[in-house]
């Protein structure tokens, strides 16, 4: 596995923990979705989920806020002498598969009310 996949999992992992543990934010669940490391391991995308989503402003404001701080935590988990400069940003995948899924439940629920097509 390629040093820069080895650490995308490794932040992934830590940061999924030092968020749930360091930040202080009960009105909203914040979920790492994925990590990208740029080649020279400089700068991480941390993609990030918030439900609702109304409040994912909030938490990325939050979190860029945190960014110090969570590196620290990962420093002091892990071996990293160097954490990547952490860039945020919200990953609306949730809310484009709750619209898919509204969307398939009103398809079955027309099929429901719809008599039974016969072939003769």
């Amino acid at each position: 596995m390629a040093k820069v996949e080895q650490l995308n999992e490794l932040l992934h992992r830590e940061l999924s923990v030092a968020i749930n543990r360091e930040l202080e934010f009960p009105e909203a669940f914040i979920t790492v979705v994925y990590v990208s490391c740029n080649p020279d391991l400089q700068f991480a995308k941390v993609g990030v989920s918030v439900l609702p989503d109304r409040l994912a402003g909030t938490a990325l404001k939050k979190l860029k806020a945190s960014s110090g701080r969570l590196a620290s935590v990962i420093t002091k988990n892990t071996r990293l002498r160097k954490v990547p400069r952490l860039l945020w940003e919200f990953d609306p995948t949730e809310r484009k598969a709750a619209v898919l899924e509204e969307f398939f439940l009103k398809i079955e629920d027309d099929d429901e009310d719809s008599p039974p097509i016969s072939i003769a």
